[in-house]
């Protein structure tokens, strides 16, 4: 395939196969910053979906905010957990802190109520497992929020990898960095271990790791991790370095952090080539990818994309064609086999294998 083949539509949905109607009924439990200020947008904003029910702690404060987003009810986790309005919505998006995404997952799957789940999926293997088992069980959808995946560019790029544009892949390097005391108090849940179940691994380091397992459509085999950090960012991982080899003997080196500017970017370099994606972890992400293939480079920018709006929409049309979404609750549980690893590469100041027999 000519280089220029794979800039043609690239902005392409290509997993929207056929035309649909409706849309699917969401409720958001947890309405924390990100629910409010990305993902009611990105619902809004999208084709698929829509938010009928609002779930917080403090129904009375949001009640105002749910009245403007045209949402139908603001009801608190009692309430949701006793199904009390399961008539209300077909599906449920989690945005708790990372240690309660299981209990609200695995009710909404006792409800029948398919799933979108914040990453990671839970804050262990285990626990994200029961979450999987549960959804099986129940026969419902579930999706793990890893909003690159649905990324236009991110897309392009696994095709080019995957036509052997770039020749075998020998080498990822990739990071994701955010300032996260410019925007938050010291006292978020994201700094609280047992909630976050980490730092900036967890939450940050886990997308370039998820974004190099889609792309390349393989395992980890093992990984080296080191973690820093001071206060205020105490007792969680501030920043964090790892490496991992994958089953094609391909090296990635990673690294992300909480104290630094905000920043992404993805390289993939091959025998015969390499790709090139400008910041694609960010959530609102410009169309910019550039692909050398021996000694003929070609680049394309282009108006960014809203990754949350683009996630929602996915996650609607599988649920509306009955389609599992790529991003599932078992990568959701890959991931976290590898984060685990890290974590105790980290502690025994060694390389630690994963267990790629149970992803």
């Amino acid at each position: 395939m000519e280089l220029e083949e794979h800039f043609r539509g690239i902005t392409r949905r290509d997993w929207e196969q056929e035309s649909v109607d409706g849309t699917v009924r969401i409720a958001i439990v947890g309405v924390g910053g990100f629910a409010r200020n990305r993902a009611l947008p990105g619902i809004e904003a999208g084709e698929y979906c829509e938010t009928t029910v609002l779930v917080t702690s403090s129904p009375e404060s949001v009640a105002a905010e749910s009245i403007a987003a045209d949402v139908d009810h603001c009801i608190d986790y009692d309430d949701f957990k006793s199904g009390d309005y399961a008539d209300a919505y077909d599906a449920v998006y989690v945005s708790t802190p990372n240690a309660l995404h299981g209990e609200y997952a695995i009710a909404a799957a006792e409800q029948g109520a398919h799933v979108i789940c914040e990453k990671p999926l839970e804050t262990s293997v285990e626990r994200a497992q029961e979450v999987v088992d549960a959804c099986e069980d129940a026969g419902v959808t579930l999706m793990t929020a890893y909003r690159h995946q649905t990324e236009p560019i991110v897309r392009r790029a696994r095709e080019v990898v995957s036509n052997g544009v770039i020749g075998d892949v020998v080498q990822i390097h990739a990071g994701f960095s955010h300032p996260l005391l410019e925007q938050t108090d010291p006292d978020t849940w994201r700094l609280d271990p047992d909630l976050a179940g980490g730092g900036a691994l967890v939450d940050l380091g886990i997308y370039p790791l998820n974004c190099i397992r889609f792309l390349l459509e393989c395992e980890p085999v093992c990984v080296y991790a080191n973690t820093h950090t001071e206060p205020p960012f105490e007792p969680v991982d501030r920043d964090v370095a790892f490496q991992f080899e994958l089953q094609t003997g391909a090296t990635a080196s990673c690294t992300a952090s909480y104290d630094a500017h905000a920043s992404s970017q993805l390289k993939l370099v091959g025998t015969d080539g390499s790709v090139l994606v400008s910041s694609p972890f960010g959530g609102v992400v410009p169309h910019e990818i550039r692909v050398e293939h021996g000694d003929v480079g070609m680049e394309y920018t282009g108006e960014p994309t809203d990754e949350v709006r683009e996630e929602f929409d996915y996650f609607g049309y599988c649920v509306l064609t009955g389609t599992t979404p790529e991003p599932d609750g078992q990568d959701g549980v890959a991931d976290l086999a590898v984060v685990k690893a890290a974590y105790e590469s980290v502690d025994e100041r060694c390389e630690v294998p994963v267990d790629v027999d149970r992803l």
